[in-house]
């Protein structure tokens, strides 16, 4: 299934896909972090948007 630009119901929203540059470069602004700050995040908790947005206040 592909990410739909056009879907932004809940479950899209509350996940982050690093796959897409253009969600790569969104959150990475909204969150106020690097792109390689967010990867990492991701990495050590998941794609869920809350548990990256609390690792990143630690």
């Amino acid at each position: 299934m592909t990410d739909s630009k056009t879907d932004v119901s809940s479950p899209d929203r509350d996940r982050i896909s690093l796959a897409e540059d253009y969600e790569v470069r969104d959150w990475s602004k909204s969150l106020g972090v690097s792109e390689e700050r967010l990867r990492e995040a991701v990495a050590a908790v998941g794609n869920s948007s809350d548990k990256v947005r609390e690792y990143l206040k630690q």
